[in-house]
Order: C-alpha cells, then structure tokens, then sequence
C-alpha cells in the first residue's frame, strides 16, 4: 500500500529524517513512535506531500507519488488527520462534514457512515465546532476524513491530550477500521493503543528507525527499551 525508502527530508538547511524506510501492507496498521522531535510528523507530511523528501522515495498502490500534491494523493485514496484536533471553529458539527461530503459521489452516505462510527456526534451536528471537547474535535476530524473514503489513514497523535474514556472510543474506532480493511499509518505516543491497533511498529530516534518488529501488547517490553536507549 504505502512505502517510504531511504527519504531524507527536513526545513530549510535542518534535517529531520536521515534515510527512513517505513511500510504499511494492504488492510494493516503500522505504528510509528517516538520521542518529541524524532521526527514523526515530518514522516506523515512526507507521506501525504505537505514536505517534499531531498532524497528517497514514496510509492502508493505500487506508484512513485514522490512528487505529487497533496490533493492529488487524496484523489489517489489518502487521507490525513494532522495533530491538533483541526477543524472549522465558526462552523457546525455538520457543516464541517458536509464541506468534504457535498459534490462528491457517495458522501451523503460516507457522512452517515462515519457518523456510525462515532456516534457521539450525532448530538452535537448543529453544534459549533469550536464549543466540542478536544476528543469531540478529534473524532469530527477522523469523521471528516473518512468521507473521502480513503485506502490509507494518516494519524498524527489522535489519542494526544484527550479524556481517557474519549481515548477508547477513538482506539475502537482505528481498530474497527483496520478490521474493515483500511490500511492506517499511526503516528503515536500511547503505546498501549498503539501496540494494540499495530500489525507492525517502528521506533524512530532523531529522524533514523532504530527498531521495527510486529505489533501486539506483548512488544511493549521491547519497544520501551528501545525508547529508553
């Protein structure tokens, strides 16, 4: 589905990633996790083509998409949930999703679909944005980017900063997700959620992957060695 080789990128004369190679298959989850600064983000925005890689390559669905935009790679089946809980503030609930929904084949249904999965927002569709919860903000911007329909999932920090049980319910619905064959990038720092949703994990330390292994909770006792080193 989605493979990264040998990219380096970074801002301006900084680099940040130093030949990371990452992979997610067909139907999985493959998380990346890390310390602050290690250069996570930086990997997802090399991903959907916000960062443009100084070397290496990134394929989707077996094609170098290296050097095409953005939305050129949502058309392709990608979509990206950045960190921050991002949405429209002055805008409903529903307005929100309708923005994504309204012109595009099927988004009537895709925004009744990902309204299923977070069924929490059914409440609030007439709600300003900017009045939800973070969770609740959380949950419009994975909905939001549902409706596209997308083959592959960019998650940056979704569980960051947000109420415990709010947590479990974004966690179910990643894990439901895979389940139904989505294909997820997860960028992390809960390892317990993480291991869990993961098919595969990779640590990344100051921009290099130190350690990668199959996912599950019992590769946390080696990941957190890895984290500490």
């Amino acid at each position: 589905m989605l493979r990264i080789e040998g990219v380096h990128a970074g801002y301006g004369r900084s680099s940040v990633l130093h030949g990371v190679d990452v992979t997610v298959e067909d139907g999985t989850v493959a998380a990346v996790l890390g310390h602050n600064g290690a250069g996570k983000s930086t990997l997802l925005r090399v991903a959907i083509g916000l960062l443009k890689p100084k070397q290496g390559m990134v394929l989707f669905g077996g094609e170098d998409v290296t050097r095409l935009a953005p939305h050129v790679r949502v058309a392709r089946g990608m979509a990206y949930v950045p960190q921050g809980q991002q949405c429209f503030p002055h805008l409903t609930t529903a307005e929100n999703l309708q923005l994504v929904a309204d012109g595009r084949r099927g988004g009537r249904q895709a925004m009744a679909s990902a309204l299923e999965l977070f069924p929490a927002l059914h409440g609030l569709l007439r709600r300003r944005a900017g009045l939800l919860s973070g969770g609740q903000r959380q949950q419009l911007a994975i909905a939001r980017a549902l409706i596209t329909r997308p083959k592959l999932l960019l998650l940056d920090e979704p569980t960051e900063g947000i109420q415990p049980n709010v947590v479990a319910e974004i966690e179910q619905a990643v894990l439901s997700l895979a389940g139904d064959g989505l294909s997820v990038l997860l960028v992390e720092q809960h390892l317990g959620f993480a291991l869990r949703a993961a098919h595969r994990y990779h640590v990344l330390e100051s921009g290099r992957v130190t350690s990668s292994g199959a996912g599950g909770t019992g590769a946390e006792p080696a990941v957190r060695a890895a984290l500490t080193v």
